[in-house]
């Protein structure tokens, strides 16, 4: 089964806007460094209930499901990684930049053991 189906490519997407946001929302909430904004919560919200509706209304195929998961950890940690190298001050970006990394090599395999199959 191949990931080329449009739906299952939206659902990878979804996760992935999911954990962006939820990283943006909790940072705009959490962090006084980060200014707050109304954005990354509205994003969570409709990232969130997309993919709950798709969970609803579509079964999803084998594999999606870990699929899923690391782009939506992908997504944490790309905005961890971008706020941490715009606002110096939180931290050193390397650790989600490394991880980051070992999170895409593990979905590219993922993807080529799917697509083989």
């Amino acid at each position: 089964m191949s990931l080329a189906s449009g739906r299952d490519k939206g659902t990878l997407l979804l996760a992935f806007l999911t954990g962006l946001s939820i990283n943006g929302s909790f940072s705009a909430l959490f962090s006084s460094i980060v200014p707050f904004s109304m954005f990354p919560i509205m994003a969570l919200g409709l990232a969130v209930w997309s993919l709950h509706q798709r969970y609803l209304n579509r079964s999803m195929p084998e594999g999606m499901p870990s699929l899923a998961a690391a782009f939506f950890l992908l997504g944490i940690l790309l905005y961890s990684a971008l706020v941490r190298a715009e606002y110096p001050d939180i931290g050193s970006n390397f650790v989600p930049t490394i991880l980051m990394v070992v999170v895409v090599f593990w979905i590219v395999s993922k993807l080529r053991v799917r697509k083989s199959s």
